[in-house]
């Protein structure tokens, strides 16, 4: 597939270039804003009335704006070429003078935090400082954790040389790394597709490479991976937060009780869902145990499917009308506007992602698209958050806050939408058999891998605790992860110890990983509920409760569908959804006598 035939983002909505003079005007702009803000409400909060503090958030809704077009602009910018210099000093230099032009405001949210609940409470009866209260609790959850105004700065100031530059080091160095694989030169992006390659000698190769490298670079990966847990470590400490995944807790407004029972549930069904899936994977691959890096490979008798770029939006789009024509118009914007970058190209970071930096204008949408089923779901899944966006542009730009758990459910339940539209379009069985096999491997993926992984963090920060933890620890507590996940028809040994170093969101953010998890039951209790049919309407509410995500309680949004995350038993019904999975793989390979 050529490249110069897919999309690439335009990114002019926000800045022309990185030499667009408007950019250094913004910075002088956010600067002034800031040290005006200051002056005009630092010592103050307490005088104010109702509608000078509705003046205050309005001022301060449009300096975060500002920042975020700024910042939001230089990552954009930067993901698509980071072998440029030019692009990544660029990026440093924004993140940097954004950071130190925040400062001014950071007595805002210690003085509102200080402030009685009878102040708020007249406040509140004014509806448009009422439109405010989702920002405002966010805020005043987070007063027992804060600090004096003087080390909260100076966590500010730091952040860019600390836990930022030592992500940025992490990510510069990924996007250089290299790969051979019978002489020819793959970027990240490229090799992970060898993986789905038919021949397994070439998946083999693939996966040895990609341990190998990410051996040779272990060192400098467990290094970084080390001063990313103590820098959160000491902030942690700091903050009073008692666990070291608390603070991902609260910043996605779950117990810490909630997301044991998940994981704890989670865990208690690896043998009936992975070990069980992989059993019938290494019959259907004629061996005793697959290797690690057979667990997403294709079926033997699979076609080898691919899609052209238009094909695939076709797809998508086809599957998220059959569901709802609301949502498919949502998503038709991404494909007529320039808001998306399709081709994998060298220097272009991996993966995928939808990134919106300001809440009430567009996202923008990146893949690094090649023509597999697999990417067509993941613009099914991309899109998906795309479209959440869309949802929400209404809902105020201090009010929206991205909770990991809630960020993933359009996403997944697009994917899903997409993924049923092409299961029922088969008439064969073996075909049925290997896209729902894929799909299968997939749910494990998101919903028992990505707990292992959430087990390996757990353990990492729990030992960092007591000095610094070698990339040898490191690599055995990932191989006895990813052994209890996968179960004994899965090869997991030295070809892969090293592969913890290439799971970004343990460097990113850490803790984000258990929001997969936790997205995909929900999304599977959702689904099986749509199916149903008891719930009418199911549309409009669905839709309804993607605008909600990011400003209602978990319990609100959810309570038109009859289902309650504090309950055990939520998870549990989202898991039975991938066992009955394999129930219908188990039903099929006897059928059809594989």
């Amino acid at each position: 597939m050529k490249n110069k035939t897919l999309p690439a983002w335009d990114l002019s909505d926000l800045y022309k270039s990185i030499h667009d003079p408007k950019i250094q005007k913004d910075l002088n702009k956010y600067k002034k804003q800031m040290l005006d803000f200051q002056k005009r409400y630092k010592g103050k909060l307490a005088t104010l009335s109702s509608d000078e503090f509705l003046e205050a958030l309005k001022q301060l809704e449009k300096n975060s704006i500002l920042s975020a077009r700024l910042g939001g602009f230089a990552y954009l910018n930067m993901s698509t070429q980071m072998k440029n210099a030019e692009a990544m000093v660029f990026y440093q230099n924004i993140s940097e003078t954004l950071t130190q032009y925040a400062k001014p405001s950071i007595f805002f949210s210690l003085e509102l935090n200080k402030l009685p609940d009878s102040t708020l409470t007249k406040w509140f009866q004014n509806k448009d400082v009422a439109f405010y209260k989702p920002f405002i609790e966010r805020v005043r959850k987070y007063k027992k954790f804060e600090l004096s105004e003087e080390l909260e700065e100076l966590l500010l100031e730091k952040s860019v040389t600390s836990s930022q530059a030592w992500v940025r080091l992490y990510e510069e160095s990924s996007s250089r790394l290299e790969y051979v694989v019978d002489g020819k030169k793959y970027n990240d992006a490229e090799i992970s597709k060898l993986l789905l390659d038919k021949n397994p000698d070439i998946r083999h190769k693939a996966g040895k490479e990609l341990n190998r490298v990410a051996k040779d670079n272990a060192p400098l990966f467990a290094l970084i991976y080390n001063m990313i847990m103590k820098d959160k470590a000491i902030e942690d400490n700091k903050r009073g937060f008692k666990k070291p995944i608390s603070a991902r807790n609260m910043a996605e407004d779950v117990q810490d009780k909630v997301v044991e029972t998940l994981s704890e549930t989670v865990r208690e069904n690896y043998k009936n869902i992975a070990h069980r899936f992989y059993k019938l994977k290494a019959k259907w691959l004629g061996v005793d145990k697959i290797s690690y890096w057979d667990r997403n490979a294709p079926l033997p008798w699979s076609a080898d499917i691919s899609y052209s770029w238009d094909e695939a939006v076709q797809t998508v789009l086809s599957g998220y009308e059959r569901f709802s024509p609301k949502l498919r118009k949502i998503a038709e914007d991404f494909f007529k506007n320039n808001w998306i970058d399709v081709p994998p190209r060298d220097g272009k970071r991996s993966g995928a992602y939808c990134s919106s930096p300001i809440a009430s204008m567009h996202p923008y949408l990146f893949l690094n698209f090649t023509g597999k089923q697999n990417d067509v779901l993941t613009l099914a899944h991309e899109l998906g958050h795309g479209c959440h966006h869309q949802l929400r542009l209404k809902n105020g730009d201090l009010n929206e806050h991205s909770r990991m758990t809630t960020e993933e459910v359009a996403s997944v339940f697009g994917e899903m939408l997409v993924f049923q539209n092409l299961l029922n379009n088969l008439k064969d069985d073996k075909a049925k058999l290997c896209l729902l096999a894929s799909k299968t491997s997939d749910m494990i993926n998101t919903a028992i891998r990505q707990i292992a992984f959430h087990f390996f963090e757990l353990r990492a920060h729990n030992e960092r605790k007591q000095g610094e933890v070698s990339e040898n620890r490191l690599c055995e507590i990932w191989l006895e992860e990813m052994k209890a996940s996968l179960g004994n028809h899965v090869d997991v040994g030295p070809d892969c110890q090293y592969i913890w170093s290439q799971v970004g969101h343990f460097f990113f953010l850490p803790f984000y990983v258990y929001a997969y998890s936790f997205a995909d039951c929900l999304v599977n209790s959702l689904y099986q509920v749509y199916q149903t049919g008891h719930v009418q309407n199911f549309e409009d509410k669905y839709l309804h409760l993607l605008s909600q995500t990011a400003i209602g309680a978990y319990e609100t949004i959810l309570k038109p569908f009859g289902l309650n995350p504090n309950e055990p038993m939520f998870w549990q019904q989202g898991l039975n959804l991938i066992s009955s999975y394999i129930d219908e793989l188990e039903r099929l390979d006897k059928k059809l006598k594989i």
